[in-house]
């Protein structure tokens, strides 16, 4: 085999953006002969994520990813980002880490002799987070701190509070890939970030609105009312933020609870508290981690009244998004409760979408899947389920509802809450 003459490529170009889907081809193969494709990532971290897939040149001596299928590895069959999205860490329990989106994440992928392991050929996927022309400003304005993404283009643009986890400080990737469609985007810290406490006692709902003020007065957002995407704890700071403050249209919750969870939240002389966990309900896997699904209480029972979020007051649109293989906690159970409530007040402003064998964190697209990982707010490894390749399905097909439901309610007809 002339080595020399085997080419990898990746189409329509190596650079695109992070939620982009390429073809991956390598030409000049021996035909029938077998190769093995590897990818290969380090994130902000320095730690790695691979994958590997075996395939058999056609007649021709190609292999067409999108078209061929893979016969074992990381997955099987025929799939176009398969590359990407089964990536694993090499240490276990690690969730991808992507700090600065001013640089790409590069994935190298190398297709390798099946039968002699040699190196055959190789090139790099650049993929980014912001479009040019994109601007990315860093936020200190009263007591607000987080990363304002505004899109290229003539202004103004519909605006969108992003929340990260409990443990995230402060994540952009999602941020800057959703403000390349066409929003200003500002992903909002709420601890652990520059000088916000890294432990709080209590979070108040004033800072919340200090940002959601911030947004609907920024020159470059439109109004009327603005937007929230959120996922896991900040799921219920959404909620709460729909329940009790002004200017929001639309909110997106990710596996989020309709009840405070974690640390007190405070608004003007109310104090919401957290759920207490039920710690008899929290199991240890066989491989010794923790599976907190059933470790929060009923929310709607009487005795955790004051903890739950009191939803029916808003009046934006929502879209619940759950994982049925959520063992961070029961997602299904929470959101099902928030439109039992929405419903039985007259509200039908929601929808309730459900994901098979998912787990907890649904990411952009061909964010390789995190199983298991260090939960901040218990201080140890957990299960957060899911299985790969229905994990990643349910990724690319959210992050297109996402994109709708905020076009559809967030515009110069949407009314915000009054």
């Amino acid at each position: 085999m002339a080595y020399s003459q085997i080419r990898l490529k990746i189409l329509p170009s190596v650079r695109c953006l992070f939620d982009k889907l390429v073809q991956v081809r390598v030409e000049g193969l021996t035909p029938h002969k077998q190769v093995q494709l590897r990818s290969r990532l380090v994130d902000d971290r320095g730690r790695v994520f691979k994958a590997s897939a075996l395939y058999k040149a056609n007649e021709t001596g190609q292999v067409d990813v999108c078209r061929a299928p893979s016969l074992g590895g990381s997955y099987t069959g025929v799939e176009p980002m398969g590359l990407f999205w089964a990536m694993a860490p090499e240490i276990p329990h690690s969730k991808l880490l992507k700090k600065n989106v001013l640089s790409p994440t590069l994935v190298e992928i190398e297709a390798m002799s099946a039968e002699t392991g040699e190196l055959l050929a190789s090139e790099t996927n650049e993929r980014g987070y912001m479009t040019e022309g994109m601007k990315r400003i860093p936020v200190q304005e009263g007591r607000i701190r987080g990363v304002l993404f505004i899109p290229p283009g003539e202004g103004p643009f519909p605006g969108i509070v992003d929340l990260y986890t409990f443990g995230g400080r402060l994540t952009e990737p999602r941020a800057s890939l959703l403000a390349n469609k066409g929003f200003v985007v500002l992903a909002l810290a709420y601890m652990g970030y520059v000088d916000l406490p890294k432990n709080p006692k209590k979070l108040d709902l004033e800072y919340f609105d200090e940002a959601v003020t911030y947004l609907r007065r920024h020159p470059e957002v439109k109004g009327p009312g603005i937007g929230i995407i959120s996922i896991s704890h900040s799921g219920g700071l959404a909620l709460s933020m729909s329940s009790f403050l002004s200017g929001i249209s639309a909110t997106v919750c990710i596996n989020g609870c309709n009840a405070n969870t974690v640390i007190p939240l405070h608004y003007k002389d109310l104090i919401i508290p957290p759920l207490t966990p039920v710690l008899k309900n929290i199991k240890f896997t066989d491989s010794g981690l923790l599976n907190l699904r059933n470790g929060l209480p009923d929310p709607s029972l009487e005795k955790n009244r004051a903890s739950q979020f009191p939803i029916e007051r808003a009046s934006c649109h929502f879209l619940f998004a759950v994982s049925e293989d959520d063992h961070n906690w029961n997602s299904v159970l929470f959101a099902n409760q928030a439109a039992a409530t929405l419903r039985s007040h007259g509200k039908e402003s929601f929808q309730v979408v459900t994901y098979p064998k998912a787990g907890h964190f649904l990411e952009v697209p061909y964010m390789p899947h995190c199983p298991s990982g260090f939960h901040a707010a218990v201080g140890s490894e957990v299960v957060f389920g899911g299985e790969p390749k229905a994990h990643s399905e349910a990724q690319l097909d959210l992050w297109e509802r996402v994109q709708q439901f905020f076009k559809s309610h967030l515009d110069n007809k949407s009314r915000p809450t009054c």
